[in-house]
């Protein structure tokens, strides 16, 4: 995905009786397509609230650039109101000090209510909510073309035993059985979807959020490499370096029949008139219906001097968290509004089916974060285990055993 940052800055809600305007600065990447549209929701929705809006760049590019940017700010005692930061690295900020406090507005707004426990505690930090959610995403969906099933006369798996008989199929049916790009993150972002569907939730929680050394080095980790490996196998020699965004569109034109990607790959299925359900389908993971890996965006809310910014920002964080941005935004991103209780009439199948997974995995304690998309572990170690997997699946000379010892070390990265 595009990750250009931009930030945006907002003009406070001037009273009748005092002409002083707020101003939030709010630092995101959502930049094309669909995110485009999504983040110019939130522009119109505070403008609703009477802010004004005004746009902020920042050279340079990607998301790197902008956590650079940001620690500088912040280090310089001008931080912005709010900046897209999720998993560990909201913790990780608030350590320093430098997030504010927004149990006033999580109290108002009934957040502890609206918001699965394992979502919330996320968005805290010593009890207090430091960030607001703005959506969720399901990371482990296979994609699926029904017409390439069709010719090669295969079922959807449920199973990775399905999944490989399935993929046989395709092949001899001259389709690419798998659609996949070869950069790491798209690497890990299958690897997690074995883990969960050949290991189960504990499992996974344990090697890949706790990263427990025995569950990182033990018979079920070396089942679920094994089957990692195996999907390889049914991928094309062009799979290396492809942007996910065109994997996808392999299974959209039937030249491939499947692939494992999280949500925002509906957005590309749905933009070129695919009708879930007929032209494409979306199930879960094979062998992981029972459970959620999810991909939460959130905003941190930085501590600010002046009242009136304060306010700007309070009102930011409550609008990230209102029914109508819940809907608006994710009906354009393509996720699912991270608010429990809401009404999905306008909302597709796969989107429904998310939304009650993701009720019925929270309670069953199979609601679990994506190491792939920062949601489960420090930078450092998901950078280091990133790489392990990857150089697995590219080396072919690499043994489980060596890869087990490989991840063991990894984790340990600081």
């Amino acid at each position: 995905m595009t990750r250009i940052s931009l930030s945006l800055a907002a003009a406070g809600l001037m009273s009748a009786t005092l002409a002083q305007a707020g101003e939030v600065e709010v630092l995101h990447w959502w930049t094309s397509g669909g995110e485009a549209k999504a983040a110019a929701e939130l522009k119109a929705s505070m403008q609703k609230k009477g802010h004004s809006w005004k746009d902020f760049a920042v050279a340079g590019g990607g998301g790197d650039s902008a956590m650079t940017v940001l620690k500088s700010r912040v280090v310089s005692g001008n931080a912005p109101a709010a900046a897209q930061i999720k998993g560990p690295s909201i913790q990780e900020w608030a350590r320093e000090g430098v997030l504010a406090n927004m149990d006033d507005v999580a109290k108002a707004e009934k957040w502890d209510e609206l918001l699965p426990k394992a979502i919330a505690d996320g968005l805290k930090y010593k009890g207090n909510y430091v960030a607001a959610p703005v959506n969720v995403h399901r990371v482990n969906w296979l994609w699926a073309n029904p017409e390439a099933f069709k010719k090669a006369g295969a079922k959807l798996p449920t199973t990775w035993d399905e999944f490989f008989v399935a993929a046989e199929a395709l092949k001899k049916a001259g389709i690419i059985p798998v659609a996949h790009g070869g950069q790491n993150w798209q690497d890990f972002t299958t690897f997690e979807s074995v883990a969960l569907g050949v290991g189960g939730a504990d499992f996974y929680k344990k090697a890949l959020v706790q990263l427990d050394a025995g569950s990182l080095k033990s018979p079920t980790m070396e089942k679920v490499l094994g089957t990692f490996k195996k999907v390889k196998t049914y991928t094309d020699k062009n799979a290396p370096g492809r942007d996910w965004n065109l994997a996808t569109a392999m299974v959209i034109k039937g030249e491939a029949g499947m692939q494992l990607m999280g949500d925002w790959a509906k957005g590309e299925f749905i933009a070129a008139g695919k009708v879930p359900g007929k032209d494409f389908a979306c199930v879960a993971a094979p062998g992981t219906a029972k459970s959620y890996t999810y991909n939460v965006d959130s905003f941190a809310l930085f501590k600010l001097k002046d009242p009136a910014n304060q306010k700007a920002q309070q009102d930011l964080a409550a609008a990230i968290m209102s029914t109508d941005f819940q809907e608006v935004f994710n009906l354009n991103k393509g996720s699912i509004p991270v608010r429990l209780g809401m009404k999905l009439d306008k909302f597709d199948d796969c989107a429904k089916t998310s939304a009650a997974d993701f009720v019925s995995t929270a309670k069953a304690g199979s609601l679990v974060p994506s190491i792939a998309h920062g949601m489960a572990v420090p930078s450092a170690a998901e950078g280091a285990i990133k790489d392990v997997v990857s150089q697995f699946w590219n080396d072919d000379k690499m043994t489980s055993a060596s890869a087990m010892d490989k991840l063991v070390a990894a984790a340990k990265t600081k």
